[in-house]
């Protein structure tokens, strides 16, 4: 017996503008804190801490995920399609605002606060991508759990930086 694969075309201009929208943010906000990192480079860091270059490679990557998911969203004719956008777009600008409190701010306390915050954001949008696409909420598991890390790094920031 053989088993039917039923594929869907790609719907390549949701998925341009899918993709462009979290790597322009992503873009535009390595950019804002460009002048940054050198200090960023002299902080304590906690143990774990991966090298710098590290960083522009994990967020490409997982910006790219969540583009995809979002199409995979944005793509179907659902009912809470809408909602599950409004979720992602919400923690996609706190996403954008966390660096700016941290890198040019400087305001490691607060920029771990937030932090938990866009997680919790960033859950509920898992949850919501699920229920629209278990492959949308899928791609967003990896962004979950990279932001749980980056709370780590964050918080071991602010506590090696009091003493």
């Amino acid at each position: 017996m053989s088993k039917r694969i039923n594929h869907t075309p790609v719907q390549w201009k949701p998925l341009f503008i899918s993709l462009f929208i979290p790597l322009a943010v992503g873009g535009l906000s390595a950019w804002l804190t460009h002048d940054a990192m050198d200090a960023y480079k002299n902080l304590r860091q906690p143990p774990l801490a991966p090298p710098g270059w590290v960083f522009p490679a994990v967020w490409s990557v997982l910006y790219a995920l969540m583009g995809i998911a979002a199409c995979l969203v944005w793509v179907r004719d659902s009912t809470g399609r809408t909602g599950a956008l409004f979720w992602y777009g919400l923690q996609l600008a706190c996403n954008f605002l966390w660096t700016l409190i941290f890198f040019n701010m400087g305001q490691h306390a607060l920029a771990f606060f937030w932090l938990l915050g866009l997680w919790i954001l960033i859950f509920i949008t898992t949850v919501r991508f699920f229920r629209e696409t278990s492959a949308a909420g899928w791609l967003l598991l990896p962004y979950l759990l990279w932001t749980a890390f980056a709370a780590y790094l964050n918080l071991g920031v602010w506590f090696l930086g009091l003493a």
